[in-house]
């Protein structure tokens, strides 16, 4: 079968066959296929839901993502002879052994998705995938959809926050793989963090996977692991341009470190001759990536000027350093007098480049911190994120649901004594209505069978928040908002690579209007259903349902 132009190369598709196999689901979802199956249900023609309740980090708007990990998922839903003869194991013995060899032939080439495309803004309570199908086969899809745009959304969201918070002149790095829940969060991560709006990754993994850029360079370790100069092997660096022959770099080195000194009226008994030794150690092994931690000491007492030595060294034999990093302290504080050293550099030694050097900051940044950096003065050019945004501090969790909404045809809902686990009843589509600066205000939910709403014509509707109070709206334009993507067993639409998901990721963030991507106090954005779905659901709540059956769920 052929692969959807813009699919992942085998190994990635490997790698996420394997990651979302059949089995990764819950027992009760094998449970209720063979009581569907035992009843002769199991074909019945169902429709499910995805959607959320809430948007996370008490924000005003979501990124969906996950979507190109369910097309996969659906392509490859198989059940191996393994995968049965476990299931024959746990499930109760008197199970009928002809729903095994059920099992054994399904597949999804009868189920159909529906869904928003992966990377747009989405809001809370708008039905973000249909799933329709079998019965059974739907019923079993629940738990691996789920796993697959719960945690994808969420972080993608929280590096969209991050980015936000940053700004759009700072490069993001994203280091959380040695604090993320496994090796598969990790992996879950990195990728959805650069979606989201990233630019770099320090895991190797991930890059060779999804194509995302990597870096890194040093840390604490490196540098203690040296005492003194002695320990630095070889001595030597061929300048650049290769004309000439090596030069002694470490003898090259103590002469600006004098020079230096003296400039910046540094003692030279605070200057750690362990660090000198490591950065030298490493400019020769990474001349043109040199971009060292400086905070294993002291910042101004050592690691500062140790560094500019090495690198006024590399700029004499024709190399350009990359910057440094600071990890520890007061960030924007430090910045601030790192690139004040770097501007005196550049003009006393008449070197230009150097006050464009990189200042790189890490530990353990938050999204709080990084809103701090832009309400003080600093000189930050890079930041590296690691636990507050793969672990998803301040919310572990989406909270995606999955709900039955028709079967044979027939409205289902869900009715709650808590209002806000209700569910909306019948087959929908979902309509983006936007104003005349371009600006989404509005996602309309209206049954499948009605007509569209119009650009430039009135429409009666009910937001779901708004206490069965009716509004009236004209949008200047309407967008539908979910695609269909599956069908027959297939993928119907490109899978998009994570570079081109992670620019759809910010051109959908720019059309929002400024108060609903406010990082604090966000205006509520609105979501309604149009005036025959809300009779439907009020038809419901009075006790009747579309079929004349009364169907409760408490």
């Amino acid at each position: 079968m052929a692969v959807p132009s813009g699919s992942p190369c085998p190994v990635m598709e490997q790698h996420l066959r394997d990651r979302a196999p059949p089995l990764l689901t819950d027992l009760y979802q094998f449970t209720m296929a063979y009581a569907y199956w035992r009843a002769g249900r199991h074909r019945d023609t169902a429709r499910f839901e995805l959607f959320f309740r809430d948007n996370p980090f008490r924000g005003g708007f979501t990124v969906f993502a996950g979507l190109h990990d369910c097309l996969v998922f659906l392509r490859n839903f198989r059940f191996t002879h393994e995968d049965v003869e476990f299931l024959r194991s746990v499930l109760p013995p008197a199970t009928d052994p002809a729903f095994f060899q059920y099992l054994r032939d399904l597949d999804c080439s009868t189920v159909e998705l529906h869904a928003v495309p992966d990377g747009t803004v989405v809001f809370a309570r708008v039905p973000l995938m249909e799933v329709t199908g079998p019965l059974a086969v739907v019923q079993l899809l629940e738990t691996g959809l789920l796993c697959l745009v719960n945690y994808a959304s969420l972080v993608c969201t929280n590096a969209a926050r991050f980015r936000l918070a940053a700004g759009p002149r700072r490069k993001l790095l994203e280091m959380g793989l040695r604090r993320a829940q496994g090796p598969d969060g990790g992996l879950t991560a990195s990728r959805y963090t650069y979606i989201g709006g990233f630019d770099l990754t320090s895991n190797v993994r991930a890059g060779f996977l999804f194509g995302i850029p990597v870096t890194g360079t040093m840390a604490h370790s490196y540098i203690t692991s040296f005492t003194s100069l002695e320990e630095v092997q070889p001595h030597t660096l061929m300048p650049q341009n290769g004309d000439s022959e090596p030069v002694d770099l470490i003898a090259l080195a103590k002469s600006w470190l004098s020079r230096i000194s003296e400039l910046l009226e540094a003692n030279p008994r605070k200057i750690h001759e362990g660090e000198l030794a490591a950065f030298l150690s490493y400019a020769i092994a990474y001349p043109t990536n040199f971009l060292p931690v400086i905070d294993s000491y002291s910042v101004s007492c050592s690691g500062l000027v140790n560094f500019c030595a090495v690198a006024l060294a590399l700029f004499d034999l024709g190399y350009k350093p990359l910057g440094i990093r600071l990890d520890s302290g007061d960030l924007c504080r430090q910045s601030v007098h790192v690139r004040r050293v770097f501007r005196l550099c550049s003009e006393r030694f008449s070197v230009p480049a150097f006050d464009s050097l990189l200042i790189v900051a890490t530990n353990n940044i938050n999204e709080q911190s990084m809103t701090e950096l832009n309400e003080k003065e600093n000189e930050i050019d890079s930041l590296g994120v690691g636990t507050h945004l793969v672990t998803c501090t301040e919310q572990p969790s989406l909270g995606c649901v999955y709900k039955l909404v028709e079967v044979r045809g027939n409205p289902r809902m869900k009715i709650c004594e808590d209002p806000e686990k209700s569910t909306v009843p019948g087959s929908k589509a979902v309509y983006r209505l936007t104003d005349a600066e371009g600006h989404p205000f509005l996602d309309l939910v209206c049954l499948a069978a009605e007509s569209p709403p119009e650009a430039g014509v009135s429409r009666s509707c009910y937001p779901l928040s708004g206490k069965d109070s009716m509004i009236t709206v004209t949008p200047a334009q309407v967008t539908c908002l979910r695609q269909e993507v599956f069908v027959n067993g297939q993928i119907i639409t490109p899978l998009s690579s994570a570079a081109e998901t992670r620019a759809k990721v910010q051109t959908s963030l720019q059309t929002l209007h400024p108060g609903h991507k406010r990082l604090h106090q966000p205006d509520a954005y609105t979501v309604a259903l149009s005036e025959r779905l809300h009779n439907l659901v009020s038809e419901f709540q009075r006790g009747g349902s579309g079929d004349g059956r009364c169907v409760f769920v408490n």
